[in-house]
């Protein structure tokens, strides 16, 4: 059940929110992942939970350095794209049009922005879940 590596439409707003949400789809069904792979104690002889909990850790990993690497990426292009904008409105400052898609670009990536401090959210109910099932069975390397 890996993430998949969705390419973030970093332009239209809508489809970068979108593809999160198919990105963050391990997120969304960590507890559904843990009731089926890691066994109850009178299943725990029939299967590893040991490794299960050791892959879907690993998955669960690369699912939130996948996400947080395509939300950053973003925000540099549209940081860019506003420090353009910034630019040419400087050079001609009595431009509406250049005035109204320099706001939607700052809108836009402030609620890029906001999307990071979703993504912190989601990535801490994993991991207090997955502690919570797992911790007898796996303890994932200290985080630097």
């Amino acid at each position: 059940m890996a993430a998949p590596d969705a390419v973030l439409n970093c332009e239209d707003f809508s489809m970068f929110q979108e593809t999160l949400k198919v990105m963050r789809t391990i997120d969304d069904r960590i507890v559904y992942s843990l009731n089926t792979t890691v066994p109850t104690v009178s299943f725990s002889g029939k299967v590893d939970a040991t490794q299960t909990c050791k892959q879907l850790y690993e998955t669960m990993m690369d699912a939130h350095l996948s996400r947080d690497r395509a939300i950053k990426n973003c925000l540099a292009q549209t940081s860019q794209v506003v420090g353009r904008l910034q630019e040419a409105r400087a050079k001609d400052d009595d431009n509406m049009a250049l005035l109204k898609q320099l706001r939607n670009e700052q809108t836009k990536f402030k609620l890029m922005q906001s999307e990071l401090n979703v993504e912190e959210v989601v990535n801490d109910r994993s991991l207090k879940i997955f502690n919570e099932r797992c911790r007898i069975h796996y303890s994932p390397p200290k985080q630097v």
